[in-house]
């Protein structure tokens, strides 16, 4: 059975940051690779080869075009949105037995 994987990256150009998303399906015991960000990024529409495989930098094939892109492994954990979900919890009503 595959799973479906959230890959989130951002893409650098000059000044501007964008932040994107694509998805990976993985059989049931695989782990991400850097060949499975690879293939996410170009159905993405970015044809780009990996430049540090540390921190998975990637760059464009072609040279003229100007962009890096990171993909970042470990985005939901680094970014919850605590606020959010305290005011969540706060319109929820109390689960008290009876």
């Amino acid at each position: 059975m595959k799973k479906e994987h959230i890959v989130h990256f951002k893409v650098m150009r000059g000044t501007s940051t964008e932040r994107m998303r694509g998805l990976v399906y993985l059989e049931e015991n695989e782990q991400l690779t850097s060949r499975h960000f690879e293939q996410c990024l170009k159905q993405c529409g970015f044809e780009v080869r990996l430049a540090n495989k540390e921190q998975f930098i990637y760059k464009p094939v072609d040279p003229s075009e100007d962009y890096t892109i990171d993909v970042l492994e470990n985005y939901g954990r680094q970014n919850a949105d605590l606020q959010g979900d305290y005011l969540a919890r706060s319109f929820m009503k109390p689960n008290r037995p009876i």
